[in-house]
């Protein structure tokens, strides 16, 4: 990846980490007093054990008391603070990467093939953020903290202070040793769990095609090989760091054990007090409870760092293309020159070497037959598939200088697979602009002749659609997603396969909206399967092995192409609209 594309996301990222600064030294000056505050209980039983006691004070037992009480009362209030301000890092990193993470779920499926149910960068999110929420920093905070700890254990007697320093390589080691054996596991784990819900998504899917064939066992079977893998993947790596987290355990409460034991020790010798015995034994349990603290939180922390990675790389990915100049809206051509596409991260080339141009004014239908790189094309126009050579243009400017948002006004496109978001007819057609007026809403129904059938509904234009479209029919998606392609009149219309779901009016609905484009000045590329698509286009493309066979006015193409002598008994006519589907409409 190069320096250029690196850039942008180095300094998302520097922002990112520069507007939490603040907050950082907010937590950081919290630890501070907090981890001040922490002696508040080994000088408590210091005094008590070396003042109270020998001097039977009680007027010093008390106040020393309301000391204490108060000290542990504002360590109690700094510690929800501190709570507050990580749960408020969180909070904010979401949101700064939020909005580029979800952009990243319409762009990157068109950029690179996403592993998984391609909402791993979500998750990602989630895991910083829970993680920077949670207890986990608390430790990365208090862990400086710990030389300062063994100094003062030092400072009340030589092997005490050895003791103590002992005990902490001994869990520093564990630490480290957590590191390197729970990476690899983390990272299993995390592939096996995207596997996961990438199964239970397509089975969810295709939910009905496998319960009406009666399939479900294969597909079960499946999911139980995965299931097992992933399950004994998950109780490997939680008994390995349950273990450590464990054993680091063990040896805190040995090592505070053998501290009162070398203070009872050095008491009998009459080297320290009883106060400095038990004050050492709470100093080093302080002192030690951050890397116990880490390394129970290990796990978090690995899968913590392994997001924040895939975010960063996330972030290159996405780096910002944003325009200084803005172009205005094109009006005059499409022009396809010398065009090599691939499927995102594929090297061999679906189309190569198309070339045409389309004024305003032209419709354009797409013919041939199937894998011969119709829909490739209908994604390279629009933007979607990047091309790996030659270039696609409108009014002679790339489509990389348009912003994504400036280009979606200026483009309409009606996928094969129509698919709409749960919400309302109205908010579907106008794409969900907040600020789209009723009229614009009413002349793209109109113009793809839907208007009538929304108005049926008892609900009209408020009718509620479902996930993916699901209370309607699929000739109803099919019309009600060329209003949302036609919806603020775009220069620019491409429709694949637009009537392989539609009926005779539906049909006329259809030829009656390409014709309102070309009426309007705007460009329409119709890919079709069925010669009914083709009624209101002036222009044909014939595609075959990728490669562009024919361009020019219809008749003339038709005329010419079907003309041509084949050898196969399949009629001319169905080569050149995909035999398959023509067959099927006839039957």
């Amino acid at each position: 990846m190069n320096n250029a594309s690196e850039q942008p996301s180095q300094v998302f990222l520097v922002a990112v980490l520069s507007s939490l600064k603040r907050a950082f030294l907010g937590v950081g000056i919290t630890s501070c007093v907090i981890n001040i505050l922490a002696l508040t209980g080994s000088f408590f039983m210091l005094q008590v054990y070396d003042r109270v006691i020998p001097g039977h004070s009680l007027p010093t037992l008390i106040g020393l008391g309301i000391i204490a009480a108060t000290l542990f009362v504002f360590q109690g209030l700094l510690e929800l603070i501190r709570t507050m301000l990580l749960v408020r890092v969180g909070t904010a990193v979401d949101e700064r990467f939020g909005d580029r993470v979800y952009r990243s779920l319409i762009l990157l499926p068109s950029r690179m093939q996403m592993p998984g149910d391609g909402l791993q960068c979500v998750r990602d999110l989630d895991t910083v953020r829970g993680f920077l929420s949670g207890q986990g920093p608390t430790a990365l905070f208090d862990m400086p903290w710990m030389p300062f700890y063994l100094g003062l254990c030092f400072l009340f007697h030589f092997w005490i202070g050895m003791t103590a320093l002992a005990g902490a390589l001994m869990l520093i080691g564990l630490t480290i040793l957590t590191e390197f054996r729970s990476r690899e596991p983390a990272r299993e784990a995390a592939k096996l769990a995207a596997e996961r819900i990438t199964l239970a998504e397509a089975t969810k899917r295709n939910s009905e095609a496998v319960l009406a064939m009666g399939f479900g066992h294969f597909i079960g079977g499946r999911w139980a090989d995965l299931n097992r893998r992933y399950l004994a993947n998950h109780v490997a790596s939680s008994t390995m760091t349950g273990g450590l987290a464990t054993t680091s355990k063990i040896v805190r409460m040995m090592l505070q054990s053998g501290v009162l034991a070398v203070g009872a020790f050095l008491v009998i010798r009459q080297e320290a007090t009883g106060g400095i015995m038990i004050a050492s034994s709470i100093l080093v349990s302080r002192a030690l409870a951050p890397v116990e603290l880490a390394i129970g939180q290990w796990k978090g922390f690995a899968a913590a760092r392994q997001s924040w990675a895939r975010l960063t790389k996330l972030m290159t990915l996405m780096s910002s293309q944003e325009r200084t100049v803005a172009l205005p809206p094109p009006r005059e051509s499409l022009i396809v020159e010398n065009l090599l596409v691939a499927a995102p991260g594929e090297r061999n080339p679906i189309l190569k070497g198309v070339s045409f141009k389309v004024a305003a004014g032209e419709a354009v239908g797409v013919i041939g037959p199937s894998a011969s790189g119709k829909s490739t094309l209908a994604r390279a126009v629009t933007g979607l598939w990047l091309p790996s050579g030659g270039s696609v243009r409108l009014d002679q400017a790339l489509l990389a200088q348009w912003e994504p948002y400036q280009l979606g006004r200026n483009l309409g496109y009606l996928p094969q697979d129509v698919s709409l978001f749960d919400g309302s007819i109205a908010q579907n057609i106008a794409r969900f602009n907040p600020d789209a007026d009723s009229q614009s809403i009413v002349a793209a129904a109109k113009a793809a002749g839907v208007y009538d059938l929304i108005v049926q509904f008892p609900d009209g234009f408020d009718t509620k659609v479902g996930e993916n479209g699901s209370v309607l029919s699929a000739g109803q998606r099919q019309r009600i997603a060329l209003a949302r392609a036609l919806y603020g009149d775009p220069f620019l219309v491409v429709l694949d396969e637009p009537n392989s779901n539609l009926d005779a009016d539906g049909e006329a609905a259809l030829t009656q909206a390409i014709s309102g484009v070309r009426a309007r000045g705007g460009i329409a590329i119709v890919i079709a399967h069925r010669p009914s698509a083709l009624v209101a286009v002036d222009k044909v493309l014939v595609m075959g092995n990728g490669q562009m066979q024919a361009f020019g006015p219809k008749n003339e193409v038709l005329s010419r192409t079907t003309a041509r002598p084949t050898k196969a008994p399949t009629q001319p006519m169905q080569l050149l609209f995909g035999g398959e589907e023509t067959v099927r409409e006839r039957r």
